[in-house]
């Protein structure tokens, strides 16, 4: 199926000026009428000679184009949004057409089927276009019971499609279930051993500071949250092991390269570049002066 994606409107041009048109008679009705006709006639034919059998216009038609659309056997398709015109045109392999003389074969999408789907009681309609040229372009639908499900799902698809992005940006992983937070503090604290200034009681306040985000995971899950990290971090230690963290599903200490609980290096170096830059500023508050102070 060749598509004809159109950003001009379906009707005769309009004089850019302040002048108006006054139609006094019949004869000048029906000349306004004819030149409307093969306004429309030679728009339809330019679309039909390009090779489209099918259009979509980001504008509406007028009622005689309809018409002539429909006696010409040309389905169209009108008022489709900015964004989802883009997304067409780049899923279908097609050029924007922003006039009608501009329109040739090269600048057809391509499309194996387009089709009109209905759901549920209330008549939704939506059109679908399948088997692309470029497949990487498609759409998500989401459906629910209520509102509240419908956004809690694309909040979730979100999430997850962010995932893929930062695995996009850099394919690195680490463990989760505060393994990576637990190998990275055992580090640093082993760093601090050889520190001798005192520097190296902010490089235990780090430590501990990463250790908070295993001791929640395992609060949130129900279990005894300082002997659960004790347990862990003697066996990553004796085991010599960086993906024990802690297993929310069975409780206590998991592998979580056997659980296949993994997160982005991406997202998981963000996380603990902002708590750290949050904390020098906060660091860097010498006092805190309220209106009842002055």
């Amino acid at each position: 199926m060749k598509i004809a994606i159109l950003t001009c409107p379906f009707e005769p041009p309009k004089p850019k000026t302040k002048h108006k048109l006054d139609v006094t008679s019949v004869e000048d009705y029906k000349k306004l009428r004819d030149y409307e006709k093969e306004c429309f006639e030679t728009m339809v034919k330019q679309v039909k000679d390009a090779g489209a059998n099918l259009a979509i216009c980001q504008w509406g038609f007028d009622d005689e184009a309809n018409h002539l659309l429909l006696q010409n056997e040309l389905p169209a398709v009108r008022w489709v949004g900015g964004p989802e015109i883009e997304l067409i045109a780049i899923a279908t392999g097609g050029r924007i057409v922003p006039r009608f003389q501009e329109l040739s074969a090269d600048k057809l999408g391509t499309a194996g089927l387009v089709r009109e789907l209905s759901f549920g009681t209330t008549k939704d309609k939506m059109l679908v276009i399948e088997e692309c040229a470029n497949s990487k372009a498609v759409t998500i639908f989401l459906r629910g019971g209520t509102k509240m499900i419908i956004e809690e799902a694309k909040r979730s698809m979100h999430d997850a499609l962010c995932v893929v992005r930062n695995l996009v940006r850099d394919n690195r992983v680490v463990y989760g279930g505060g393994a990576s937070e637990i190998s990275c503090a055992l580090a640093v604290s082993k760093e601090a051993d050889n520190i001798k200034t005192i520097e190296q009681y902010a490089f235990r306040a780090f430590a501990d500071a990463l250790e908070q985000i295993p001791l929640a995971l395992a609060e949130n899950c129900g279990l005894a949250p300082i002997q659960t990290l004790t347990e862990i971090k003697a066996k990553q230690v004796a085991e010599n092991n960086a993906g024990l963290g802690v297993n929310c599903m069975e409780g206590g200490c998991g592998d979580m390269k056997q659980l296949s609980v993994i997160e982005t290096l991406h997202s998981k170096k963000s996380q603990i570049q902002l708590a750290t830059q949050l904390v020098k500023m906060i660091l860097k508050i010498d006092d805190i002066r309220s209106p009842k102070d002055m």
